[in-house]
C-alpha cells in the first residue's frame, strides 16, 4: 500500500490518498465500528501519528473521519517526530512540509493536538536532542526514546484513563483549548527529582523559580515563565510523605499545606500566577522493570528517588520512578508554530514538484501556511506580537 522508492509514505499527499482508496477506507471503518461497539462508555479517541512523513496525511484523514462520525467525542492527537540527523536537503524539506500540514489538519479535526518529540526543534535548522539530568539515553535508539515518550504519555493521560478519575477526555480538552488554542505543549520530569527521605514540600521548595521538567514538544526553548492553562500530573510520590511537612512552625507556605494535592496546587499557582491549573497526584509510580531500558543515573535508588551521592556499592536496577508531567497551553507554542511558518516562507517549494504531485495543491499548501500563522497568533503575548510584526516588516 505504500508508495515511494524506499517503500514508505514520504509525502503528506500520499497519506491522504491512501485513505481515499475505498477498500482501505472500508477496512478502517469496519475495525473502528467493531471496537466502538465493544465500548461500555466511549470517551473519545487517542490518535498517535508520525508528523514528519506521509503518515501525517493518514492521520489527517483519520481524525477527519472521527470528527465527522463521532462529533461530541474527544479526539486527542499526538504528533510524533523522531530525533533527526544527517538528513539531505530533499528529506529535510519534505519533513518540514509534512510537519506543517500535519499540525494544521490534525489540530483542526482534533479536540486537542500535542506535538511530542525528543528533538530540540521541528524547524529547518536541527537542534540537539533533549537532555535529562538523571537519564543517560541514546537519542538514535528508538528503544530509548520511545520509553521516555511512553512514560510521559502514560502520565499525561492518567486524568481521564483511571477508574477513579472524575474528568473525561473532553473535559481535559476543554480546560486547555479555549480561545482557539487547540495545540498544547508537553512537559515532563523523567524522573521527578524527589530527594530520598525528604517530603514533596522540601523538593518543591528547591525549585521555586523553575519547574524541574523538560519540554517535549520541540519548541526550541526549555524555560517558560507563563502559560494560559495547564493540566499537571505527579505520580509516584507517597501521600504519607507529606506528614513531615506538618511542623509546628512551617518552614514555608508549602509546608503549611495539609496534603500533597494542596502542596502541588499551591506551588503551581506560585510559579504560574494567573494561569488556570488543574493538578492530579497519583500514588502509583511508573514501572521501569525490563524491558524498560536501564539508562538511569547511579544517583537513583531502586524506587527512583534521588541520593546526595552515588552509593559505594554497585547500585541495583531502578524498578520504578516518580514522574511529573504537564500539558500546557503556553506562549512557547508561538515559537514553534510561527517558526515553522517562517521556515516554509523561505523555502522554495517549486524545487519539490514531486511533493505536490503526490496530491497536495500549491494553493492548498499556501492556505495551510496562513492557517498555521493564524494558529500561532492564538499564543501571542505582547512581546511575541511585536516580534511577529517586526518579522513581517522585514519580509
Amino acid at each position: 500500500m505504500h508508495d515511494g522508492e524506499c517503500g514508505c509514505l514520504e509525502a503528506f499527499g500520499q497519506g491522504e490518498s491512501l485513505l481515499q482508496d475505498p477498500s482501505c477506507l472500508e477496512e478502517l471503518e469496519d475495525r473502528l465500528h467493531f471496537y466502538v461497539e465493544e465500548c461500555d462508555y466511549l470517551q473519545g479517541f487517542q490518535v498517535l501519528c508520525d508528523l514528519h512523513d506521509g503518515f501525517s496525511g493518514v492521520g489527517a484523514k483519520v481524525t477527519e473521519l472521527l470528527c465527522d462520525e463521532y462529533s461530541g467525542k474527544g479526539i486527542l492527537t499526538w504528533g510524533l517526530t523522531p530525533v533527526m540527523s544527517n538528513m539531505g536537503d530533499s528529506q529535510n524539506s519534505y519533513r518540514l512540509m509534512n510537519t506543517a500540514l500535519g499540525i494544521v489538519h490534525l489540530s483542526s479535526h482534533s479536540s486537542l493536538f500535542c506535538p511530542l518529540s525528543l528533538s530540540g526543534s521541528l524547524g529547518i535548522k536541527p537542534q540537539p536532542p533533549i537532555m535529562f539530568p538523571y537519564i543517560n539515553y541514546d537519542a538514535s535508539l528508538n528503544y530509548h526514546s520511545s520509553a521516555i515518550l511512553a512514560t510521559a504519555l502514560d502520565t499525561l493521560t492518567a486524568p481521564y484513563r483511571l477508574c477513579s478519575s472524575q474528568g473525561s477526555m473532553m473535559h481535559l480538552a476543554e480546560t486547555l483549548n479555549f480561545s482557539g488554542r487547540k495545540v498544547v505543549a508537553a512537559w515532563a520530569s523523567v524522573p521527578f527529582p524527589a530527594l530520598h527521605g525528604y517530603s514533596l514540600c522540601d523538593t518543591l521548595c528547591a525549585y521555586q523559580q523553575d519547574v524541574p521538567w523538560n519540554l517535549l514538544s520541540s519548541c526550541g526553548e526549555q524555560k517558560v515563565s507563563c502559560c494560559f492553562a495547564q493540566s499537571v500530573v505527579l505520580r509516584g510520590i507517597c501521600k504519607e510523605s507529606h506528614i513531615s511537612c506538618l511542623r509546628k512552625q512551617p518552614a514555608s507556605p508549602l509546608h503549611a499545606c495539609e496534603s500533597t494535592e494542596q502542596s502541588l496546587q499551591h506551588y503551581l499557582h506560585a510559579v504560574f500566577p494567573g494561569a488556570f491549573s488543574t493538578s492530579h497526584v497519583l500514588k502509583q509510580p511508573c514501572n521501569t522493570l525490563p524491558p524498560y531500558p536501564q539508562f538511569f543515573s547511579p544517583l537513583l535508588t531502586p524506587q527512583g528517588f534521588l541520593l546526595d551521592k552515588p552509593p559505594g556499592y554497585s547500585s541495583a536496577a531502578v524498578e520504578s520512578i516518580p514522574v511529573l508531567a504537564a500539558l500546557q497551553s503556553s506562549p512557547v507554542l508561538h515559537t514553534l508554530l510561527y517558526g515553522l511558518y517562517k521556515d516554509l516562507q523561505r523555502l522554495n517549494t517549486r524545487r519539490w514538484a514531486s511533493f505536490f504531485s503526490a496530491g497536495v495543491e500549491q494553493a492548498d499548501f499556501q492556505e495551510a501556511l496562513e492557517e498555521l500563522r493564524t494558529l500561532s497568533q492564538c499564543y501571542e503575548t505582547g512581546l511575541e506580537a511585536d516580534k511577529s510584526e517586526d518579522g513581517a516588516d522585514s519580509d
